[in-house]
């Protein structure tokens, strides 16, 4: 998510930024590579982890502070088959609705569990919304793909679905035990709803200039959260750490679309700013997760 997200957060930037990021064949496209092998090699590694360890996968799937986290899947093949799309429509066509069935079916095992009283405030976090909120990100893939109708549907629910469950999780915050360090950088997921609805409800609904409040709260957000998130150094490196990334994808997205309706203004030195911030920490949390791996793999070997 947070490679194929960049990849295309930076496609769009293009023509906001002629000669700096110019797509497709300097910055964004080697990018969104990246993001169609990461997803290869690790479906790969994901099957092979169901095949050999049945247990660990099930307790995902049932544990309901991972559960949310179960969605990344869905949610990244609908953006690596946007970046497919210039190339390999119809391929990138299949990604997509894999993708959003799939999506749509763990949505639907979600709220089924959460109805059945098995999903506590205490272990709600970030991850939910990839479950719940996923749907907002399909229209970018799904729209040029000529799925708008789809798209829409899927958009529809799961921003529905964000009106309900951030303020549950900001609840969450207030009332129950703080995040393991280890989970908290998913509290970045928050600037997803914010981002996506605002630039994807645009698509559709273009007269709605009033989504532009949520991209002011986006923004707003995200300082409080780089405030909260000081001291991410010294939180454990696990793969949650992806969660600060493709959060600020869809913010830098969010940042650049607004800038190209007003290019007047700080905004454009806004979108640069928060497209820059995206890239680095997207670079930062790859290094550092094949420096894991590469110890990982030493030691076994």
């Amino acid at each position: 998510m947070g490679l194929a997200g960049l990849g295309l957060a930076l496609r769009a930037a293009a023509p906001l930024f002629p000669g700096v990021v110019r797509a497709p064949a300097y910055v964004s496209e080697p990018v969104v590579a990246l993001g169609v092998l990461a997803l290869a090699v690790l479906l790969s590694a994901y099957l092979l982890k169901i095949i050999y360890n049945r247990k660990a996968v099930l307790e995902e799937f049932t544990n309901p502070a991972t559960l949310g986290f179960s969605a990344a899947l869905p949610v990244g093949m609908t953006l690596v088959a946007g970046g497919l799309a210039p190339y390999l429509a119809s391929l990138a066509g299949i990604v997509w609705w894999a993708g959003c069935l799939l999506m749509a079916a763990l949505q639907v095992y979600g709220i089924a569990r959460w109805l059945d009283g098995k999903v506590p405030l205490d272990k709600l976090n970030g991850g939910w919304l990839i479950l719940l909120v996923g749907g907002i990100v399909v229209p970018g893939g799904g729209i040029g793909l000529g799925y708008a109708e789809a798209a829409r549907f899927f958009f529809g629910f799961s921003a529905c679905g964000a009106a309900l469950l951030v303020p549950l999780l900001l609840a969450r915050a207030a009332l129950a035990a703080p995040l393991p360090e280890a989970l908290r950088p998913s509290w970045f997921i928050l600037l997803v709803p914010p981002s996506l609805i605002y630039a994807h409800g645009l698509s559709f609904f273009p007269e709605a200039l009033f989504l532009e409040s949520l991209y002011f709260a986006g923004l707003v957000l995200a300082a409080g959260l780089l405030v909260y998130a000081r001291g991410f150094w010294r939180w454990p490196f696990g793969p949650a750490w992806w969660a600060f990334t493709f959060p600020l994808d869809a913010l830098a997205y969010a940042a650049t679309r607004y800038a190209q309706e007003h290019p007047s203004g700080p905004w454009k030195a806004v979108a640069g700013a928060a497209l820059l911030a995206a890239t680095l920490v997207v670079a930062l949390v790859l290094a550092r997760s094949l420096a894991a791996a590469r110890h990982l793999f030493s030691k076994r070997l």
